[in-house]
């Protein structure tokens, strides 16, 4: 029978298969913790919820216990996100992102922090989406070591100026004005950009727009889309996916500037550079 303030729901998946392996019959009903129950959600599974099952060893009865990690949240041990494991963010393995023709696959992880008093401040999580089809366009690296293809700036390249659409998530970790992350961002992105043409000056100008005067609060998430290698969609939000995109910044010469910002031969995020070499090793 279910306790006080928890609900009886039907058998779930979870407590069947635990049930089945161990060669018992399944419980009639999960005792669930969660005061809400969906029993078509997905989500569902993902809660906290225990099971006690009785069996027989050695001719006595005893109880197994099964109880799933606590999640505070749905996406807390969900086989659809991944943890970047130095902030904790959780990106999801698949987003629909405004501009896209799809959805875009979870391909690295990583984080950007600041030394500031001698002290290393994490200031963003940052993860890496791309068209699944894109992996295509890389298997002349197949069997590659992640070494190699994280020292491999054609690889990159053929990244950056892959037709197919990729985006980079950045998922803030503490307070930061928006113009103090546009002053980091544009001093990564405006050296790289050698004699900048007014297409180019129009581009920074257009982004820098996007941030100035703009507080970004713990928990506010950057996108950074790349339709195609010149044109690329920017997409802020402090409340979960946006909807919409901010701007479009047309300008071959900034956009390659921004790859190159992650990917290039200093990345401003050693860990996500090195977390897609290891992903590209693993699956190409």
């Amino acid at each position: 029978m279910a306790a006080v303030g928890q609900i009886a729901a039907p058998i779930c998946q979870p407590c069947s298969v635990i049930a089945s392996r161990r060669g018992i019959p399944a419980p009639k009903i999960c005792v669930s913790p969660s005061s809400n129950y969906y029993p078509n959600s997905v989500t569902f599974s993902s809660q906290i919820h225990s099971l006690s099952l009785s069996s027989l060893q050695n001719g006595k009865k005893i109880q197994t216990q099964f109880s799933p990690k606590a999640a505070s949240s749905p996406s807390v041990g969900s086989p659809n996100y991944t943890e970047e494991p130095t902030t904790n963010v959780k990106f999801q393995k698949a987003l629909n992102i405004p501009g896209c023709s799809g959805s875009l696959s979870l391909l690295g992880t990583g984080f950007r922090e600041k030394v500031i008093a001698i002290i290393s401040v994490k200031i963003y999580a940052a993860a890496l989406y791309v068209h699944p089809s894109i992996l295509n366009e890389l298997s002349s690296w197949k069997g590659q070591s992640t070494n190699r293809i994280q020292g491999d700036l054609s690889l990159f390249q053929s990244l950056y100026q892959s037709s197919l659409e990729k985006s980079l998530q950045i998922a803030l970790v503490r307070d930061v004005d928006g113009k103090t992350f546009w002053d980091a961002l544009d001093g990564a992105v405006s050296p790289r950009v050698k004699a900048p043409t007014p297409a180019d000056e129009s581009a920074l100008s257009t982004f820098r727009s996007i941030f100035q005067g703009r507080p970004l609060k713990k928990g506010t998430l950057v996108f950074l889309t790349w339709l195609e290698p010149s044109k690329m969609l920017v997409s802020v939000s402090s409340n979960g996916l946006p909807a919409e995109e901010d701007a479009t910044i047309e300008s071959i010469n900034v956009t390659k500037a921004l790859f190159d910002v992650f990917f290039g031969d200093s990345p401003v995020s050693p860990s996500l550079k090195a977390s897609v070499a290891s992903e590209l090793a693993t699956i190409l």
